[in-house]
């Protein structure tokens, strides 16, 4: 019933659409400016920037686990840094977001990855759950922190 596969060329418009449900789902349609035209430059070209996996439910597209490599320093190795990860509404309690956990564990054991990390939203209750069940832990001192829009351009010129 269930297929994991990597994304294709062709499955573009898919993730953009995925993409697009979890803005609306964490509250931020009009944060998702991505278009496709930018998925198909930085994923599918000869140094892929991000890698996608689809997950397919009898056939029809069930959800996405969309990642990259980040490196750490302190271990030497570098990492899997899970960006997003969305199972539609209807597809959910059917193991599909756990099978692209475990799916993503093993491609990060396979590569030699140092760690698995990913952020979640603090009032995202099924999600907290979700990730801590599997044994996720929280690091509670770590904040994340973004420059971006005009920002970005305005320390890139003080500079």
């Amino acid at each position: 019933m269930l297929v994991l596969r990597p994304a294709e060329r062709g499955d573009v418009g898919t993730i953009l659409a995925l993409i697009r449900e979890l803005a609306e789902y964490e509250r931020e349609p009009l944060a998702a400016v991505a278009t496709e035209e930018d998925l198909l430059r930085d994923g599918f070209g000869a140094s892929p920037r991000f890698f996608c996996l689809l997950a397919l439910w009898e056939g029809e597209v069930a959800g996405f686990a969309f990642y990259f490599h980040n490196y750490s320093t302190w271990q030497g190795r570098w990492g899997l840094y899970l960006e997003d990860l969305f199972v539609r509404p209807p597809f959910r309690a059917r193991g599909i977001g756990k099978a692209l956990f475990v799916e993503l564990a093993r491609i990060a054991v396979r590569e030699g990855c140092g760690r698995f990390q990913w952020q979640v939203l603090d009032w995202n209750e099924p999600a907290l759950k979700f990730y801590q069940k599997l044994g996720a832990r929280r690091l509670d001192q770590w904040l994340a922190m973004r420059v971006d829009g005009a920002a970005l351009e305005r320390l890139a010129q003080d500079g």
